[in-house]
C-alpha cells in the first residue's frame, strides 16, 4: 500500500494538528505548529503515544475509549504536558477521518489557551480590585451606562435608599429607579433633574435630595471615561441629614472642624497654613502656633517622589482635588504613612481662595495589612504555611530543581481517626491537638522543608533534595513521633498517621500532581489498615479513578432514571404454581453498558450510596407489586436490605410510609436480610425485627449457610424463610458436601416450620433432588432470569392457574 505524506496536507494549516494512529494512539505526524506548541521536536513526537502527553487523569480515560472504539469524535478543552513539564492548556477538536477506504487516522487540532486564560485571570483580578475599592468608601455609589443600565453599586448605597432584600439578590434596573423614585418626597422634580443628567452625558453636577424617611442625601453626579469617551455615569450618594438640622452651616463645618478624628488644616492660595484642628495637632505633634503660617511641605513629604508637592499643585488647579498617599514627619522626628485628601476652593469669580486637606494617619490600618497578608498565607489555628503559600515556595522549588536535575518529596499525612477525637472531646479540644501534632511534625523537618495544613486533619510536606531512601527514613521517623501519647490537661492518648509518598520527578512535574499522587497513596494506607506509609505508583490512580467514576456515574444514574427492576419468579417443586418473585436491581449506562449488580453495588455499600439505592429499590418494588394487587393478581416481592440500609434508625419508619403510600397489603412484601445483619447488635436486631414483623411484612434470610450460621436467631427472631445459597446448589446432585448442606438446610427448616427457596437452580436434576428432598420453591435460569415487569406478567400467564388449587395451594400460590 502506498504510504501517504502527510506533511503538505498539514504544514501549512496555523493551528497545531496531530494524525493519530486509531489502534496503539501513536503520532504519525505533526505539523511545526503542533511541535512549538508543546516545545518539542519533530522527532520527539512522531510515535510517542499520545497518552504520554496527557496532563490530566481524566485525558487518559478518554483515550483509553478512543482506543476501544467507544468515541470517535470530541470538542472539548484538555491539558497537555509541555517540554517544560507544565500544564498547557488547549482547546481540542479530534475526529475520525478515512483518508483511504480501508485505512482512519485520528485528526486532532489544537489551539493554545494560554493566553486567553491569563487574560480571564488577570481580568477577574482588577474586577476583585475594583469591587473592594468601591465597597471601601464611606460614600454610596451608584454606577450606571449612558443608557441608565446599571453596572454596580455598593451596600452603602443600598443602606441609605432602603432597597429591599430581594431587589439585592435578583437584579431589575426598572425595578430599582421605580425604587429610588418612590423615595424621594418630590418625585416630579427628581425624575425632571434625572433626565437632564440623562440628556448630558459631560454634566457633572450636585443635588440635594430629601427623602420620605426625613433623610437629606448629597448627590454627587460625575461621568465615567474611557479612552477620552463618556462611558457612563458614577453617582456618589452622602447622608447630610444630621448638617443641615443645625442652626447654619458654617457653625457646623466649624463644629466638625474642631471634632473631627481626621487631621484637617486650612491654605490660602499660596499654601500657608491659616488653620488647624485639634487632630492636626495631635498628629504631626506640632502646637497651633508652629503651624499656623507654615507650609505643608514643612511636614509632608514622599521618599519615593522629590517633586510631590508640584504635581499636587498642578492637580489642584486643573481638577480641584487630590488625593494620595504621603509621609508625615512629626515634631520628634518619628515618621508615619498618612492618606491625604486635598481640595481646592474658589470664590464666587472663579478665584483660588483656600484649600482644605484632610489627612489621617495609616499606622494601624497597615498594621492590619499585615496581618491580612499574615492570615493569607498561614494557617489561623497553626500558625503553619498555607496551601497558598507552600505553592510559592514548592513553584519556586520546583523550578530549581529541574534546573539541577534535583529530586524532590510530597508527604500528604492524615490523622487516623481524628473524628472520634472531635466527636467525643469538643472541636476544642481537637483544634488543641492539632496544634500538638503540628508542633510534632516540625520537629522531624529540616529547615528548608515546608509543612502545610491544608485544613482540618489533613498536613502536607514538601521536602527539597530528597529521594526514596531519604522519604522512608523521614516517613519512619514521622510515625516514631506520633508513637509517643499526646498529654493535655489530664488526659493522655495517641494519636496515628497514615502517609502517602510521592516523589519528583517520576510522579509529577507539578506541585498539584505530586499532592494527588501523595493523597493517592494515603488513601491505600487508610484502606489497608492505617498507621503507615506508602509510595505512589501508577497503578494506584488508575484503580482510585476508576471506582471515582464508576461512583459519579452511578450517582448521575439515579438522577437520571436509569436504574430499573426485574423479576425472578419463585416456583412451587410442589405443583409449579408461583410462590413469589425476588426484585433485582440492573442498570444500563450509557457510556458504561450494562453494569452488573455484581460491580456496582460493593461500590456503592463502600460509599453509603446503598441507603439511597436500596430506598429505591424499595420504593420501586412496592408501587410494582401494588399495581399487581390492584389488578386482581397479586404477587409477594421480596427485596434484598443491606445492613447500612438495615441499621438506618428510621428504617422501620420508612418501610411502613412506603406500604402505606402505595396501599400495598404488607404480606405482600418479603425482605430479605443477610446473617450478617442478625447478628450485629442482636438486641436492637430483635425489636427491629418484631417491629417488621408487626407491620405484617415477611422476613427471609438470603445466602443462608455462607454467614455466621446460628440456630439461635433462627429461633429467637421472626424469620419465616430460608433461601439456600447458589453455591451449595451448583454441586446438586454429585457433590456429596453440597448434598448433606442442603439436606440438613432443609431438615432444619422444616422442623422450625420455615419455607425453603432455592437460588441459582439451572438444571433439572438440581430440581428433581431438590424436589426429592421437600424444598418448597427454586428460582433459577431453568425457569427464567430476572424479567422486566410486563415481561414477567406474560410469564405468569403460562403457569398453573390456582383456582383450581386446594385452598391450602391457593394461599401459597399468592402468599
Amino acid at each position: 500500500m502506498k504510504r501517504i505524506s502527510w506533511k503538505p496536507l498539514i504544514e501549512g494549516l496555523l493551528e497545531s494538528v496531530w494524525l493519530v494512529d486509531p489502534v496503539d494512539l501513536r503520532i504519525l505526524a505533526v505539523n511545526q505548529a503542533g511541535c512549538d506548541l508543546l516545545g518539542l521536536s519533530r522527532d520527539q513526537m512522531l510515535g510517542k503515544p499520545v497518552i504520554e502527553l496527557a496532563a490530566s487523569p481524566e485525558d487518559q480515560f478518554f483515550w483509553e475509549d478512543v482506543a476501544q472504539g467507544l468515541v470517535d469524535s470530541i470538542h472539548s478543552e484538555t491539558l497537555l504536558r509541555g517540554s517544560d513539564g507544565l500544564a498547557v492548556a488547549v482547546e481540542r477538536r479530534v475526529s475520525l477521518v478515512w483518508p483511504e477506504a480501508d485505512r482512519s487516522v485520528y485528526l486532532v487540532g489544537l489551539r493554545d489557551l494560554r493566553q486567553q486564560r491569563h487574560t480571564e485571570n488577570e481580568l477577574e483580578k482588577r474586577v476583585a480590585e475594583l469591587r473592594a475599592t468601591l465597597e471601601s468608601t464611606a460614600d454610596g455609589i451608584l454606577v450606571s451606562d449612558l443608557d441608565g443600565v446599571i453596572r454596580n453599586y455598593n451596600r452603602h448605597f443600598a443602606k441609605l435608599w432602603s432597597v429591599p432584600e430581594a431587589m439585592l439578590l435578583h437584579r431589575d434596573d426598572k425595578a430599582l429607579y421605580a425604587h429610588l423614585a418612590s423615595q424621594v418626597s418630590d418625585p416630579e422634580h427628581y425624575q425632571q433633574r434625572l433626565q437632564e443628567i440623562n440628556d448630558n452625558p459631560l454634566l457633572e453636577a450636585s443635588d440635594i435630595l430629601v427623602l420620605n424617611n426625613g433623610r437629606v442625601l448629597e448627590r454627587v453626579t460625575q461621568s465615567q471615561y474611557s479612552r477620552g469617551q463618556a462611558t457612563g455615569r458614577v453617582f456618589s450618594f452622602r447622608d447630610i441629614t444630621q448638617s443641615l438640622q443645625t442652626e447654619s452651616q458654617l457653625k457646623l463645618a466649624a463644629k466638625v472642624f474642631e471634632s473631627s478624628l481626621e487631621a484637617i488644616f486650612i491654605t490660602n492660595p499660596e499654601l500657608g497654613i491659616l488653620a488647624v484642628n485639634p487632630a492636626c495637632e495631635t498628629l504631626t505633634q506640632y502646637a497651633q502656633d508652629k503651624l499656623q503660617g507654615a507650609n505643608p511641605s514643612d511636614f509632608f513629604f514622599d521618599p519615593q517622589h522629590a517633586e510631590v508637592f508640584a504635581e499636587i499643585h498642578s492637580k489642584l488647579l486643573e481638577h480641584g482635588l487630590w488625593r494620595g498617599q504621603l509621609c508625615v514627619r512629626k515634631a520628634d522626628l518619628s515618621t508615619c504613612a498618612a492618606h491625604v485628601s486635598w481640595v481646592l476652593l474658589r470664590d464666587d469669580r472663579g478665584r483660588v481662595s483656600h484649600t482644605i486637606c484632610f489627612f489621617r494617619d495609616l499606622t494601624e490600618e497597615h498594621a492590619a495589612q499585615k496581618r491580612i497578608e499574615q492570615l493569607a498565607y498561614h494557617d489561623t489555628l497553626t500558625g503553619l504555611p498555607n496551601r497558598l503559600l507552600l505553592s510559592q515556595r514548592a513553584g519556586y522549588a520546583l523550578r530549581v530543581a529541574e534546573r539541577n536535575g534535583c529530586e524532590c518529596g510530597v508527604f500528604f499525612i492524615d490523622l487516623d481517626r481524628f473524628k472520634n477525637i472531635n466527636d467525643s472531646m469538643g472541636h476544642t479540644f481537637g483544634d488543641r491537638v492539632l496544634v500538638d501534632v503540628a508542633q510534632r511534625l516540625k520537629s522531624c523537618l529540616r529547615e528548608t522543608d515546608t509543612l502545610c495544613r491544608l485544613g482540618g486533619d489533613e498536613f502536607v510536606i514538601f521536602l527539597q533534595e530528597l529521594d526514596a531512601r531519604g522519604a522512608e527514613v523521614l516517613a519512619q521517623r514521622i510515625l516514631e513521633a506520633m508513637v509517643d501519647a499526646f498529654q493535655i490537661d489530664d488526659m493522655s492518648f495517641s494519636v496515628g498517621c497514615s502517609i502517602g509518598v510521592a516523589l519528583y520527578p517520576e510522579d509529577g512535574k507539578t506541585l498539584d500532581t505530586l499532592i494527588k499522587c501523595a493523597d493517592t497513596a494515603m488513601y491505600l494506607v487508610k484502606s489497608r489498615g492505617r498507621g503507615s506509609f506508602r509510595f505512589y505508583q501508577p497503578q494506584m490512580n488508575v484503580n482510585l479513578l476508576s471506582h471515582l467514576k464508576m461512583d459519579h456515574a452511578m450517582r448521575q444514574a439515579m438522577d437520571k432514571g436509569l436504574f430499573r427492576l426485574h423479576y425472578q419468579p419463585q416456583i412451587s417443586l410442589a405443583n409449579g404454581s408461583l410462590q413469589g418473585a425476588e426484585a433485582l436491581i440492573r442498570w444500563t449506562d450509557d457510556e458504561l453498558g450494562e453494569v452488573p449488580p455484581s460491580m456496582f453495588i460493593p461500590l456503592a455499600e463502600e460509599s453509603g450510596f446503598i441507603t439511597t439505592l436500596g430506598t429505591w429499590v424499595l420504593e420501586e418494588a412496592v408501587r410494582q407489586a401494588s399495581q399487581w394487587q390492584n389488578r386482581g393478581t397479586p404477587v409477594t416481592v421480596s427485596v434484598n436490605v443491606s445492613a447500612l440500609q438495615f441499621h438506618q434508625a428510621d428504617f422501620v419508619e420508612t418501610v411502613a410510609a412506603v406500604i402505606r403510600a402505595a396501599g400495598l397489603a404488607p404480606q405482600l412484601l418479603e425482605l430479605e436480610l443477610t446473617e450478617s445483619i442478625l447478628i450485629r447488635d442482636a438486641n436492637e436486631t430483635l425489636g427491629r425485627l418484631h417491629a417488621l414483623a408487626d407491620l405484617g411484612v415477611a422476613l427471609s434470610i438470603d445466602d443462608f449457610g455462607t454467614g455466621y450460621s446460628s440456630l439461635a436467631y433462627l429461633k429467637r427472631f421472626p424469620i419465616s424463610k430460608l433461601k439456600i445459597d447458589r453455591s451449595f446448589v451448583t454441586g446438586l446432585p454429585d457433590d456429596e458436601g453440597d448434598r448433606a448442606i442442603v439436606s440438613a438446610t432443609i431438615g432444619m427448616a422444616r422442623g422450625l416450620k420455615l419455607k425453603v427457596v432455592a437460588e441459582g437452580v439451572e438444571t433439572e436434576a438440581q430440581r428433581d433432588y431438590l424436589a426429592s428432598l421437600g424444598c418448597e420453591s427454586f428460582q433459577g435460569f431453568l425457569c427464567t432470569p430476572g424479567l422486566s415487569a410486563p415481561a414477567f406478567e406474560r410469564f405468569i400467564t403460562r403457569l398453573p392457574d390456582t383456582a383450581s388449587m386446594p385452598l391450602d395451594l391457593q394461599r401459597l400460590t399468592i402468599s
